[in-house]
């Protein structure tokens, strides 16, 4: 009998990607479709049903050629139930029985998790976590999520609220979040994070700067200008805003590493594309907030796998069907 093979599912707000990977995490074959909203959402899981099914047939395999099927998604996901709720992008107000649906019509067995959790997985699956035991993942995208790899498994607490980074709170008189409180490392460090960052310094700062031009000028401006700005053009309100944002996010990862001490501390989302830049910085200040033990051993790491770590991750839940 050839090798089972696992199948991720990444589902987004615009795409919903999939992959079928060998056990070993190698992506054998991968697509995507788009993710239809309408009618409250009704269609998404129709729509991946299809699809896994259409593919099969595409590459002439069987439902027990699978372990499982894997699946990260937006909203609060009950994992016992294989049931998601709240998931708004999507336009899921009604829990939906989505491991119940997939598994009738395909036959194969299915798990599901939180995208961030998942993303998580990945990377420290097949990315910068290097398969360590002990990984915190961190995204920096319109908000900021994560997800805690610890002794091998994923944390998800007493109300599965395990890993939401983004509401570490790090300067409690700072930026109102939309969880109702103040100060989230959220409202500093994701791409509406910095510009709002941007927006602040920019009011009492009186130098020249190509920045605050385009803020006076109401311009509309992304986490990447200002993170382009400081670094191809040493603008000095840009690197004011990027030290400002390295600070914070080197103080929430010091928390982090005090507490958890892993291994590998992963930055990853759209604000990571900054790269180098930003990892330096981060860890310049991840030094100033950590004890010795913990500063040497977990490293600040920018993560590898991009949009695959969402897939990868996802498959790698298909792994535990086994067990």
């Amino acid at each position: 009998m050839a090798e089972e093979k696992i199948m991720g599912i990444d589902l987004g707000g615009t795409t919903v990607k999939f992959a079928i990977l060998t056990t070993e995490g190698e992506i054998q074959q991968k697509w995507s479709i788009q993710t239809n909203i309408l009618d409250e959402g009704s269609h998404i899981v129709p729509d991946i049903i299809a699809s896994i099914n259409h593919h099969l047939n595409l590459y002439d395999m069987q439902p027990k050629d699978f372990i499982g099927i894997g699946m990260g998604t937006p909203g609060s996901v009950d994992r016992k139930k294989g049931t998601v709720v709240g998931a708004y992008n999507l336009k899921w107000k009604t829990t939906q029985p989505v491991k119940e649906q997939i598994e009738k019509e395909t036959g194969i067995s299915f798990t599901l998790d939180n995208d961030a959790n998942v993303a998580a997985l990945g990377e420290r699956w097949k990315g910068a976590g290097d398969n360590e035991p002990d990984v915190v993942f961190m995204t920096l995208g319109t908000g900021v999520g994560g997800g805690i790899i610890m002794e091998g498994d994923l944390l998800h607490g007493a109300a599965g609220c395990a890993g939401e980074v983004g509401h570490i709170t790090v300067d409690p008189n700072g930026f109102e979040c939309t969880c109702g409180k103040k100060g989230c490392i959220e409202t500093i460090a994701s791409a509406t994070g910095i510009v709002q960052v941007a927006r602040k310094l920019s009011e009492e700062y009186a130098g020249t700067s190509e920045l605050k031009q385009s803020l006076d000028n109401g311009e509309d401006i992304t986490s990447k200008d200002v993170f382009k700005l400081a670094e191809e053009k040493e603008d000095q309100l840009a690197l004011m805003v990027v030290d400002y944002v390295c600070y914070y996010l080197g103080l929430a990862c010091g928390n982090l590493g005090n507490s958890l001490n892993p291994s590998s501390l992963i930055l990853g989302g759209g604000v990571s594309a900054a790269g180098e830049f930003l990892r330096s910085k981060v860890a310049n200040y991840f030094e100033q907030f950590t004890f010795p033990q913990v500063t040497e051993s977990t490293k600040i790491k920018l993560a590898q796998l991009g949009n695959d770590a969402g897939i990868i991750g996802a498959a790698s839940l298909a792994l535990k069907l086994k067990d």
